[in-house]
C-alpha cells in the first residue's frame, strides 16, 4: 500500500478512536439535497463548526419539544 495511502488511514483510525473515546459514534446519513442545504444553513447561521453540529443542534430542539409535549 503506498505510503500517502496507509497515513491517511492511520490518522483516519486515530480520528474514530478520538471520537468513540468521547462518547461518540459516526454515523452515515443518506439524507435529500434539500434536507442537506437546510442543515448547510443552520451551520452558517449558527456559526457551526460542522454538519454534525448543526444536526445535533436540530435533534436536542427536537427533543426538547417532545419533552414539553409529555
Amino acid at each position: 500500500m503506498p505510503k500517502a495511502a496507509t497515513s491517511s488511514n492511520n490518522r483516519n483510525a486515530r480520528h474514530r478512536r478520538r471520537v468513540r473515546e468521547a462518547g461518540g459514534r459516526e454515523v452515515l446519513f443518506q439524507l435529500p439535497d434539500e434536507t442537506l442545504a437546510m442543515i448547510d444553513e443552520l451551520k452558517e447561521r449558527q456559526g457551526l463548526r460542522s454538519r454534525s453540529l448543526a444536526l445535533l443542534q436540530l435533534i436536542e430542539q427536537g427533543r426538547a419539544h417532545a419533552h414539553q409535549m409529555t
